[in-house]
């Protein structure tokens, strides 16, 4: 996919379309040369003449000399630059043609295109980042969340790289202890016991669980989870979405069955993205678009993380309540006894033997009671604890917590090889493949094919 990498790429790192400032960049060999060749500043100063980050105005001119933009050009040069090459960047204004076309002239000029992430992938080639790094530039591109921002922003600093080389250091520290027992055999040598190495590569073991059941909880923060509001007909499941999302999303009427369809949408508690999905009353289809929206309702409770069970606390529990919680029993269930500010009819003995020992919230829709308490266990929920704070947490990526959990397997292995009063070398050769697998996080060992995989997701001009 990707070209030598002694070549020099140009592309635009703007968003097309019109804007106040377009930016053309260009890093290699031959980035000052090409803008000395287009660029001509206003006292006739050379890019090659430019200390490094500095800028300069001037005109970015065709081969027959006619101006095509107004600029600055930045100078970076290298290794003190974001690909460790020189790096050239043309502040065009912003808009289709004036950008192309000075896209166009360093192509003209000896410059190709770049690939998606080729400049991404140049810095992690050439030693400015690893590939853990490189990666978290791709998820603060996508971040949709101020929380999924801070964990790129973490991992871009090199955390996730400072963890991994913390955890290869003491399975280094374990390695050595293991060879200078087989190296010194033969000599009356004090060695560690396996019963003490044993305990370092728990400690890693922990560690990686530690990093693994954090990623589940990144992935939860960064993409969201979909809660399914459920419930017979008129208990107050529209009013509840329209109480958690502060918006009129839903109608609302006193008469049962006016939600036909599913009714979504997207807040946010605490940084966490939920797609909530006010569902149809879940009963007895009367006609046709009513049981195309019951079959919906129970499509979106199989899809749905967490459900929100909505029961009526003016009512007893009815046919239609027991025959929705038995729908649930194998889901994520907060039980939500709503319109608590009336008097209170609903056997809760009914609710705890249909759901077990589930979450059970009072609360008034209508009023507003017992939303702030809803929203805290709805948190408690999706994370496992109220208190969770990700601001303290590493998290790796889907990727990294694959390997790790090959690791997490071989040094398992490890460990009973030890307890097995096994040869040394048979433990040895088990941390030599975890040592090396948790390379592959960081890129220090990695295929063409992998790097072309993660940096394809990139856009151009990254």
């Amino acid at each position: 996919m990707f070209e030598s990498s002694s070549d020099t790429i140009a592309a635009i790192s703007t968003k097309p379309g019109e804007a106040a400032i377009g930016i053309v960049k260009i890093s290699g060999e031959k980035s000052i040369e090409i803008a000395d060749r287009i660029f001509k500043s206003e006292k006739n100063r050379k890019i090659s003449d430019m200390k490094t980050y500095n800028m300069v105005y001037g005109s970015i001119i065709d081969n027959k000399e006619n101006v095509v933009d107004a600029v600055i050009v930045t100078l970076m040069k290298k290794p003190k630059s974001y690909t460790r090459e020189d790096v050239v960047e043309i502040n065009c204004h912003g808009g289709l043609i004036a950008t192309e076309k000075v896209l166009e002239l360093c192509m003209e000029n000896g410059a190709r295109i770049a690939e998606p992430g080729e400049f991404t992938k140049r810095a992690f080639l050439n030693g400015r980042i690893d590939l853990s790094q490189a990666e978290a530039v791709m998820e603060i591109v996508k971040s949709k969340t101020e929380e999924s921002l801070k964990i790129a922003a973490r991992n871009i600093k090199g955390e996730t790289r400072n963890e991994i080389e913390k955890l290869r250091k003491i399975i280094m520290d374990v390695m050595v202890e293991l060879e200078a027992s087989i190296d010194f055999i033969e000599e009356d040598l004090e060695i560690t016991p396996y019963s003490e190495l044993e305990k370092k590569v728990n400690s890693i073991c922990g560690n990686i669980e530690t990093l693994i059941k954090d990623e589940e909880k990144g992935e939860i923060i960064k993409n969201g989870v979909k809660i399914a509001i459920v419930g017979k007909t008129n208990v107050g499941k529209s009013s509840l979405l329209n109480i958690l999302s502060k918006k009129e999303k839903a109608i609302v009427t006193a008469l049962p069955g006016t939600t036909r369809d599913a009714v979504e949408e997207v807040l946010y508690l605490e940084g966490i993205p939920l797609l909530l999905v006010d569902t149809a009353g879940i009963r007895k289809a009367k006609n046709m678009i009513e049981k195309i929206g019951v079959k919906k309702s129970l499509g979106h409770i199989s899809e749905a993380e967490i459900v929100i069970l909505v029961l009526d606390g003016n009512r007893k529990v009815e046919n239609e309540d027991k025959e929705i919680m038995e729908k649930i029993k194998e889901k994520e269930t907060i039980a939500c006894i709503n319109k608590n500010d009336l008097e209170q009819k609903i056997e809760r003995n009914i609710i705890n033997k249909r759901l077990g020992r589930r979450k059970i919230i009072e609360i008034s829709a209508l009023v507003g009671t017992g939303i702030n308490k809803l929203e805290k266990e709805i948190k408690r929920t999706v994370l496992g604890d109220i208190n969770y704070n990700i601001e303290n947490k590493i998290i790796v990526n889907a990727r990294h917590k694959k390997i790790l959990k090959e690791v997490k397997k071989i040094l398992e292995d490890s460990k009973k090889a030890m307890k097995d009063k096994m040869s040394e070398e048979f433990p040895s050769s088990d941390l030599k493949n975890a040592y090396d697998l948790l390379g592959e996080i960081v890129g220090e060992k990695t295929g063409e094919e992998l790097l072309n995989k993660i940096f394809s997701k990139f856009c151009i001009g990254k």
